[in-house]
Order: structure tokens, then sequence, then C-alpha cells
């Protein structure tokens, strides 16, 4: 116990004491945060609207959601095939339907269905 009081007599006292996890945030925290020229932007665009270029994984993936089939190609290759300005809903719908196989000879039933969440 004297080892303990010894230790808090030498710290400083503080001011402040720190926040809880109750407590609310500092005022200066939420100016620090509105000022950052990230909180005026606009949202991101979902990852199928966004050109190759723009979009930060190596690795591209578009499933089908009428067979599960699911379609990876890398971004390099892409890039190198279709351009850095193709836009991925484009790229990844012709990937899918280059080699779909439910092909029933009728134009609105053909083709597949991608899911971009992966």
């Amino acid at each position: 116990m004297e080892k303990l009081a010894r230790e808090a007599a030498r710290q400083p006292d503080r001011e402040k004491p720190e926040p809880g996890p109750g407590d609310p945030l500092p005022d200066e925290l939420w100016d620090a945060v509105l000022a950052d020229p990230r909180a005026a932007g606009r949202p991101p665009l979902p990852v199928q609207q966004c050109c190759l270029s723009e979009i930060p994984r190596h690795v591209l993936r578009v499933e089908c959601m009428r067979c599960f089939r699911i379609i990876e190609i890398q971004k390099a290759d892409a890039v190198k095939y279709y351009g850095p300005h193709a836009v991925w809903k484009d790229v990844g719908q012709r990937l899918l339907d280059q080699t779909c196989s439910n092909r029933t000879g009728r134009h609105e039933e053909d083709g597949c269905w991608p899911d971009w969440r992966g």
C-alpha cells in the first residue's frame, strides 16, 4: 500500500479525469471529426459502379445468383483486357455471359444474374 501511495504522489495531478465509456465525447473531438475534409465528401460508389482503376482490390469477384458460379479475375488482367476506365459492372457481366451455361433460347431468360457482394 505504501508503494502505491508513493507512486501516486510522484504522478502529477491531472486537471480533468479521463472520460469513461458512458461520458459524452468532448467538443474538441467533434470539431476534429467535422473539420476532416472526408466528412463533407460524398459517399463512395458501390464497387460495381467504379472504374477498374478506382477499385483498391487486387482480385475482383462476381457471383451468379442463378447458377452460383463465381468468376474471379486479377485486377491487373482486367485492366489489360478491358482498359483502366472500364466499369466493373460491365466487365463482370461480360465475364459471366461468356461462360454462361443457362441458355434457353429466350432473350428474357438467358444469362446470369450478377451479385457484386464478393
